[in-house]
C-alpha cells in the first residue's frame, strides 16, 4: 500500500515538473509589446489598418524573428492634450516594453502652443517611463506657412523633449515621403498605403539605431 501511495506522489511531481516547464515555454514564447500612441498620421488614416506603418512594423520584426505585438492606439484627430487624458487608460490595457508617442501634429494644424504641446507629451513620456516601459519618441514639422517663429518653437519641442527623458527619436515621421507629392491623399495630409513601408522603414532604422535590444 505504501509503495503504490509512493508511486502516486512520484507521478503527481513528474507532472508538476512537467507542467512547470510547459507553462515556462508558454511565458516565453509570449510576444513582447510595442504600443504605438499616434494621431491619423499613425492610425492608417484612408487605408486599410493593416496597411498603417504600425501593422507593417510588426511583420518586418516578425520577418526577422523578433517576437513583438504591435498595438496601434492611434486615433484620427487626436491631440497631444487628448492623448495625455487618454494615455493612463490605454497602457494599463496594453502594457508595453516600448512605447511610440507619435503626436502634435493637429496641435501644430490648429496652432496651440508649443508649451502646451511640450507640457502633455512630457505627461505621456514619464507616465510611461514610470511605468516601466521605454519610449521612442517621433516628431512632426509644421510647413513654413505657419510662421518662422511658430514653426521653429514647434519644431525644438521634440528634440528638447528626448534630452529631458532620455527617449530614442525620430526627428519628422513623413521625411522619406514629403518631398513626393504622389505619396499623399487627396488632402495632401495623410499618406497613402504605398508611402506606409517607406515611413515603417525610417521607425525602423531609428529603433534599429537607439533600441538595439529589441533586435539582440
Amino acid at each position: 500500500m505504501k509503495a503504490v501511495i509512493r508511486r502516486q506522489e512520484l507521478m503527481r511531481l513528474i507532472f508538476g515538473i512537467a507542467a512547470c516547464v510547459l507553462s515556462g515555454s508558454v511565458l516565453a514564447a509570449k510576444p513582447q509589446t510595442i504600443l504605438v500612441f499616434g494621431d491619423s498620421l499613425s492610425a492608417g488614416y484612408g487605408i486599410k489598418s493593416e496597411q498603417a506603418w504600425p501593422a507593417l512594423l510588426e511583420a518586418e520584426l516578425k520577418r526577422q524573428g523578433k517576437a513583438f505585438s504591435v498595438v496601434n492606439a492611434s486615433l484620427s484627430g487626436e491631440t497631444t492634450a487628448g492623448g495625455r487624458s487618454r494615455f493612463p487608460a490605454i497602457s494599463q490595457k496594453y502594457p508595453a516594453q516600448l512605447v511610440i508617442v507619435a503626436l502634435g501634429a493637429n496641435d501644430g494644424l490648429r496652432g496651440l502652443p508649443p508649451k502646451m504641446m511640450q507640457d502633455n507629451l512630457a505627461n505621456i513620456i514619464s507616465t510611461a517611463q514610470a511605468a516601466g516601459s521605454k519610449v521612442h519618441l517621433v516628431g512632426i514639422q509644421m510647413p513654413p506657412n505657419y510662421g518662422p517663429q511658430f514653426t521653429q518653437a514647434f519644431a525644438a519641442t521634440y528634440p528638447a523633449l528626448t534630452q529631458q527623458f532620455k527617449t530614442s527619436f525620430t526627428p519628422f515621421l513623413l521625411a522619406p515621403v514629403i518631398q513626393n507629392n504622389t505619396m499623399f491623399q487627396a488632402d495632401q495630409l495623410h499618406p497613402t498605403a504605398k508611402a506606409q513601408p517607406l515611413i515603417m522603414q525610417g521607425i525602423l532604422n531609428d529603433l534599429q539605431k537607439q533600441q538595439k535590444w529589441i533586435f539582440k
